[in-house]
């Protein structure tokens, strides 16, 4: 297994699109340099959905067309969410060279955030995949109420398992395995990532996880104790799901990345210089953020070297 923990931000997507505050397209810019003078290099910018379903995105295009021109040329990974051809379309026309999909195990929560049956996103999601392997785009596709499910309750581990070894065979690059509420338990998480782990190239899976009930580090470690090497994070803990009731928080990219580093695995990450995002994202949407981590963090500057470990 690799000694490497790859983060996958999801700060400017998954972080932004429940908040209050919108920010500008220039504050969200500024919001992924600092991303990446941290060390992140996989980030997931934006979503390409009709701007009255989430407002929140709705400059994605121009979004994604600046952090192209920003680092499309420096190896930074940077993804667009989309769910139709529409969205598909514009994410390609900004020059996105990433593209994430996604489909919901569960019925309930399928249909209210696409409008579909799982069956009918699957098969939309199917036919978007093709496309973008065609056009040799990398592909990551979000199986989503992996455990939870917010209307139907927990979700049969079988169906699951279908659902990610269905996307699997189409040979999709990453598979972000998702807690979309945050309700999961690590023992549940450990049997789910070692069922899939013994059909699936582990080194392909991914975990999302939500901190809702304070689980989301404890379900982490026995993810990562499974194999799990890909973390999806958010910078100071922003996130939740417009059409998921409850739905709090990701895991903070603070926590997994210090996380990693006493577990001694590298991320890559500046921890000093995150921290310098995460305050100034907190200005700019206007109410106090931070992981876990946050309280120690700020306590130790008077006392303990700087931590700039990456």
């Amino acid at each position: 297994m690799n000694e490497l923990v790859k983060v996958y931000e999801v700060g400017p997507r998954d972080g932004l699109q429940n908040e209050a505050t919108v920010l500008s397209a220039a504050q969200k810019g500024r919001l992924i340099d600092g991303l990446v003078a941290a060390g992140l290099s996989h980030i997931e910018v934006t979503s390409f959905v009709h701007p009255a379903a989430v407002p929140q995105l709705a400059d994605a295009d121009e979004v994604m067309a600046a952090a192209v021109a920003h680092y499309g040329a420096d190896g930074i990974e940077l993804t667009g969410l989309v769910f139709n051809d529409r969205g598909f379309d514009r994410a390609v026309l900004s020059g996105c060279r990433s593209l994430a999909f996604g489909a919901a195990v569960s019925e309930t929560f399928s249909r209210r955030n696409t409008h579909n049956s799982p069956a009918e996103a699957m098969s939309t999601a199917r036919r978007l995949v093709a496309r973008a392997q065609a056009a040799g785009l990398r592909t990551r596709f979000y199986v989503m109420t992996a455990w939870i499910c917010p209307f139907e309750g927990p979700v049969s581990p079988h169906k699951t398992m279908a659902v990610v070894q269905e996307i699997a065979d189409w040979g999709v690059d990453e598979i972000a395995v998702a807690d979309t509420i945050g309700h999961a338990d690590p023992l549940s998480v450990g049997r789910l990532i070692d069922r899939i782990a013994r059909h699936i190239d582990i080194n392909r899976l991914a975990a999302h996880l939500h901190d809702t009930q304070a689980l989301g580090l404890a379900n982490a470690a026995v993810a990562l104790q499974a194999g799990i090497r890909i973390f999806d994070a958010s910078v100071g803990g922003l996130g939740g799901c417009p059409f998921a009731p409850g739905a709090a928080g990701n895991l903070a990219t603070e926590d997994i990345v210090f996380m990693a580093h006493k577990m001694g695995l590298g991320t890559g990450v500046d921890f000093a210089q995150l921290w310098d995002v995460v305050y100034e994202l907190e200005r700019a949407i206007g109410r106090p953020i931070g992981g876990r981590i946050r309280q120690w963090w700020e306590s130790s500057q008077d006392h303990e070297p700087q931590v700039g470990f990456g």
